[in-house]
């Protein structure tokens, strides 16, 4: 069964900022991580991003080309 992650992410909260989970709000925020992880690792191995440069290295070599 996976880790749970919300209790470590409330601990490192209560750590860095000195503050409890203040409402059932903010862990009800919290729950979402365990989509956002669940949706990370089901990329995982799938995203290649040497494939196309990004934008901004693009517009980089395009001005040091003269094309801009």
């Amino acid at each position: 069964m996976p880790m749970d992650p919300v209790p470590p992410i409330a601990e490192a909260i209560k750590l860095w900022a000195g503050v409890d989970c203040p409402n059932a709000a903010a862990r009800r925020g919290l729950e979402d991580f365990k989509a956002l992880i669940r949706d990370f690792e089901a990329q995982r191995g799938t995203l290649v991003f040497e494939d196309e440069p990004s934008t901004f290295e693009a517009a980089l070599r395009a001005e040091a080309e003269g094309t801009a």
